[in-house]
């Protein structure tokens, strides 16, 4: 099989996640309409400011995930229960929470959002693909505070379209991108901008992506550093290149416990800054 051949191969998944999010939103809201949701006590509720918290100085900028498999690494963790690992990621000193609420590729659902939501009080990131108005909607009814948006997937009119309503609602948008090609689609309606290590075409993760676009980024957003975070060191060296998030998921998730590693991860990166 060659290059190519694999590469298209991993852009039909993403083409086959988007296909599938815009047919199962459209399911979901013939069973629950906008107004069932709009009574949810979560409406009623404020949200935590993300990028507040990952400003707050008494804490790193760590997003910690909760992430059952991907469609790159298969099952990373199917047992780790939600509360325990929520709560264990928040008392680890962890800035915020991202829980992955889809069910056919990452193994996730509404539920989990909800269970954490109970159990803490931080912002919670919904990561998921967000194709339209629905989900955003859909966001705040199960106690997200933030939602991702993906420039790969979304127009720049979309995406201030999609950012807009957030705000209306009192969500902060985190609008990921890839590549400088995607900067166009920032706008004044999204709070934070990250950066995917990860490459879309291929899943190789590469650190110095964020590194790259760290300066093309306005400075009016916060700068979030996703995928491929493992070492406390590159913490600090995109700390430094003025990131002020850093969502992990796998590194934790891969392990039985991963409260305790989030733990010792941001032990380690506290250490080091305090050399």
């Amino acid at each position: 099989m060659t290059p190519s051949t694999v590469n298209c191969l991993k852009m039909n998944i993403l083409e086959k996640i988007i296909a599938h999010k815009k047919n199962e939103a459209a399911e979901r809201q013939s069973l629950y309409p906008v107004k069932l949701l709009e009574r949810s006590i979560f409406f009623e509720t404020p949200t935590v400011s993300l990028t507040k918290y990952l400003r707050r100085p008494d804490r790193l900028g760590i997003i910690a995930e909760f992430k059952r498999r991907s469609p790159s690494k298969g099952i990373i963790n199917a047992h780790a229960p939600v509360e325990r690992v929520s709560i264990g990621y928040m008392q680890a000193g962890a800035s915020a929470l991202s829980v992955l609420t889809d069910e056919p590729f990452f193994g996730g659902k509404n539920d989990d959002l909800t269970t954490a939501r109970k159990f803490n009080y931080c912002p919670i990131l919904r990561k998921d693909f967000t194709v339209g108005e629905y989900q955003i909607i859909e966001a705040k009814s199960i106690g997200a505070d933030a939602v991702l948006l993906i420039a790969a997937v979304l127009t720049p009119q979309e995406v201030r379209q999609l950012s807009a309503l957030a705000r209306s609602l009192g969500l902060e948008t985190l609008l990921e991108i890839h590549s400088d090609s995607e900067l166009g689609h920032l706008c004044d309606t999204v709070d934070a901008v990250g950066v995917n290590n990860r490459n879309l075409a291929d899943f190789s993760v590469d650190v110095r992506r964020s590194l790259a676009l760290a300066p093309l980024i306005p400075s009016g957003f916060v700068k979030i550093s996703e995928s491929g975070l493992s070492d406390p060191a590159t913490v600090l060296e995109l700390k430094s290149a003025g990131f002020e998030g850093f969502l992990i998921g796998e590194n934790f998730m891969k392990h039985s416990r991963p409260e305790e590693v989030c733990r010792e991860f941001i032990a380690a990166v506290s250490a080091l800054e305090a050399l």
